[in-house]
């Protein structure tokens, strides 16, 4: 019992000084072996003597704790063997705030009398949980393996990745070490190889079930510094996938990466929301330990320069990966860090300006400067049809079209050598098409007619 105690005293002094969100409701459902088996002797009386005993103790100091919900399950308790019942399992104590009265009255009626279900077991605990958003726990007290062919760690699994539970716990009663490993991928086993192991195991797992735990999370520059910061994280569990903290990442005022709190009955994905995302899998946080994760972040910044005039001021830029993948679209005038590396950038100007293979490298700014524009005023006798053209290494490339239902239109554009082909929309013959060539220059206008 003072183990237990001092296990529930560390969980008040550890949220009281690291709890940086408001606490999620905690549902604990108890699976307990009550197949034949439990009736052997362990120690100083029967497993089930033992197991009923530790766990009245441990529920009622559970049960005035704020957020924490308490249901009993027990299997192999309501059919004698032979024959085997493999639905042999039944929800005792459903999920209410102070159940542990119920659950001890319950324990004391218990007689081992069955088999040992435990993977049907798991599948009808599914039902046990409310839908609603609390951990859901499960920890499963057995003395044997499952006896009715089914598959626990298939079930645990299902349910894990259906975000159903967090990862079970499993707790050994004097098992036969041969059988300790298929318990592993149920959940996260404890072997209880006598009543003093038994009693402190417990203290542990529920001190895991309901501890959160402090992780700091290293951006690390191209030089191997933690020094990275100011991005948002988002941790996404690894069997459910779904998403389950989201944190912007802050250097505290002693110049370290803040403390953030995670819980450790899941295995994460982490993703970082650089320009492009970065992520790591399978980070396994230790309980009651100050865990550290790191992962290479080293970023620059990009500039565009917007010249002189009105012409540019909202103009955007595609930035793309060597591979051709778009990473962001930009505005000029705005800084934006990237991952160091190389990066394609496309300005929409008329025509599209590309520069390739534009490197950003550690906290240093690339700056792109856009040549000053100019300006093409076009007019016509009547509406029609005119497409300009841009003349670049005697090639001929497409800029755009200007509007059918209008005889005077403007377009802004970089300087170089243009073309302009025009037929007004009365002709219907193509020799009465009109071709005119002109120039732009930077900060200069020029007239394009067609009469």
């Amino acid at each position: 019992m003072r183990k237990i105690l001092l296990a529930l005293a560390f969980l008040i002094i550890y949220s009281a000084a690291y709890n940086q969100q408001p606490e999620r409701c905690t549902r604990i459902l108890f699976v307990l072996d009550a197949s034949r088996s439990m009736t052997g002797n362990w120690e100083s009386a029967r497993k089930i003597d033992v197991a009923r005993r530790l766990l009245s103790k441990m529920v009622d100091s559970l049960d005035k704790k704020d957020n924490v919900e308490m249901a009993l399950r027990v299997y192999g308790h309501q059919s004698y063997v032979p024959p085997q019942d493999c639905e042999d399992t039944r929800l005792e104590v459903p999920f209410a705030k102070n159940t542990a009265g119920r659950i001890q009255m319950k324990l004391k009626m218990l007689e081992p009398k069955g088999t040992t279900p435990i993977a049907y077991s798991l599948q009808q605990a599914a039902k046990d949980f409310p839908n609603d958003d609390c951990r859901n726990v499960i920890i499963l007290i057995t003395d044997g393996i499952e006896a009715c062919e089914g598959d626990p760690c298939a079930v645990s699994r299902d349910l894990q990745k259906r975000g159903i539970i967090l990862k079970p716990f499993v707790v050994g009663i004097g098992l036969d070490p041969d059988f300790k490993e298929t318990f592993n991928c149920v959940g996260k086993y404890y072997d209880a190889s006598n009543e003093d192991r038994f009693e402190d195991v417990m203290g542990v797992v529920i001190s895991q079930a309901l501890n959160n735990t402090t992780v700091q999370v290293n951006l690390l520059d191209a030089y191997g510094n933690p020094t990275e910061t100011n991005v948002g994280m988002t941790f996404y569990d690894m069997f459910s996938k779904k998403p389950r903290y989201n944190y912007f990442h802050t250097i505290n005022l002693k110049g370290v990466p803040d403390t953030i709190i995670l819980d450790p009955l899941s295995d994460y994905r982490m993703v970082v929301h650089t320009l492009p995302p970065i992520s790591k899998d399978s980070i396994s946080i230790s309980p009651g330990t100050h865990n550290i994760v790191g992962i290479d972040a080293p970023r620059g910044t990009l500039l565009l320069k917007r010249p002189k005039g009105a012409q540019y001021r909202n103009l955007q830029f595609l930035v793309e990966d060597l591979k051709g993948e778009l990473v962001h679209v930009q505005t000029v005038e705005r800084k934006e860090r990237y991952i160091t590396g190389y990066y394609n950038v496309e300005v929409l100007t008329l025509p599209r300006l590309r520069i390739d293979s534009v490197e950003i490298s550690q906290s240093h700014t690339t700056k792109i400067q856009i040549p000053e524009p100019g300006i093409a005023n076009f007019s016509a006798y009547q509406n029609g049809y005119c497409a300009v053209y841009v003349i670049q290494n005697d090639e001929v490339k497409w800029v755009a079209n200007l509007p059918e239902d209008e005889s005077f239109s403007s377009l802004v554009l970089l300087p170089g050598k243009y073309m302009a082909i025009y037929r007004p929309i009365s002709a219907h013959n193509v020799l009465e098409a009109i071709k005119k060539e002109f120039e732009i220059k930077s900060g200069a206008s020029v007239r394009v007619t067609f009469y």
